[in-house]
């Protein structure tokens, strides 16, 4: 379809003149957003009102409710990765297109992957923070991340890119998912495995899991307390699917080697005994923050209006 009216919903993209000058380029007469993220439908469907297309980006609340009283929205591009605030169910039912380029930020968050097992094997956050402290901490032997057993839950696309990364440390890779990759698991030398020889096995121990209605709690005291002693949890995915809670009371106990995670229950993140504790090593949500992945996030949303399906949900909810 040829868009008319486009509104861009994303501060990321109206608050950054290299972003904003690639889709205003496209579309001199966008309508640009002012205003803090758009997590209220009244406010989204206020300002989507009289525009056939829009770009959003992870806040803004797709649902029946704001399909229904926009009958004039077409298509929407996406910016970003992570679907749970779209209805697809909704989508379907109203007829509104959707352009979206999976795993396009797998690079900058399977690098930050990388960092992040680094980091906890090397106790590289809980040395920082003792040195910052005013402490002088002495020599402290951590481990090698080459030749450790590496676990990854949730084998898509960013999950991929931190296996094709870390394969010349010479680890022992495992993977457990739902769907079954295993040609890709033959050629890159992975090894399939259950939740629960996951969990016994993996030294570093790294969670690529959408957030869905399965996955939100998962991990939970009692699949915590399973976990390898000694291990590094790593988080780049979502929040919610952890209990932070339980989380700390392992790292009190001294059951984990490190928790090294870029994703909360609540963003930004107030969980404050965890966050403050010497074992963790947290960032506020920078896993696609690259400036050449945020370049190929807006070119994909404005992609995405030419280039765009009506949605299977199937096909979103499990990616």
């Amino acid at each position: 379809m040829s868009v008319r009216n486009l509104a861009v919903c994303p501060p990321s993209i109206v608050g950054n003149p290299m972003l904003l000058k690639r889709v205003l380029e496209k579309y001199p007469k966008a309508t640009l957003w002012q205003g803090p993220k758009i997590v209220d439908e009244h406010v989204l469907i206020d300002f989507l009102k009289g525009h056939d297309a829009a770009i959003v980006g992870v806040n803004e609340p797709i649902t029946d409710k704001v399909l229904t009283a926009l009958p004039e929205l077409k298509v929407i591009g996406k910016m970003a990765a992570g679907c749970e605030a779209i209805d697809f169910e909704a989508m379907k039912k109203h007829a509104v297109r959707f352009g979206y380029t999976f795993g396009v930020n797998k690079l900058a968050v399977a690098e930050l992957t990388l960092s992040f097992m680094i980091a906890g094997l090397r106790m590289v956050g809980e040395t920082n923070l003792a040195m910052r402290n005013g402490e002088r901490p002495g020599m402290r032997s951590g481990s090698l991340l080459t030749g450790r057993v590496v676990g990854i839950h949730g084998c898509g696309n960013v999950g991929k890119e931190v296996v094709r990364l870390i394969k010349p440390f010479g680890c022992t890779i495992l993977a457990c998912d739902v769907k079954d990759y295993a040609e890709f698991y033959r050629a890159n030398g992975v090894t399939p495995v259950s939740h629960d020889e996951l969990l016994e096995r993996s030294e570093v121990l790294s969670l690529h899991l959408p957030k869905t209605k399965t996955t939100r709690g998962l991990y939970s005291r009692k699949v915590l307390q399973r976990i390898r002693p000694g291990a590094v949890l790593v988080n780049t995915c979502r929040g919610d699917i952890v209990d932070e809670d339980a989380l700390t009371d392992q790292l009190d106990a001294g059951k984990l080697r490190a928790a090294c995670f870029d994703v909360f229950a609540i963003e930004p993140a107030v969980c404050d005994r965890l966050l403050r504790h010497p074992l963790m090593l947290a960032t506020p949500h920078i896993g696609a923050g690259a400036d050449e992945i945020r370049i190929m996030m807006v070119d994909a949303a404005i992609r995405g209006l030419e280039e765009n399906e009506l949605v299977d949900p199937a096909k979103f909810y499990e990616n």
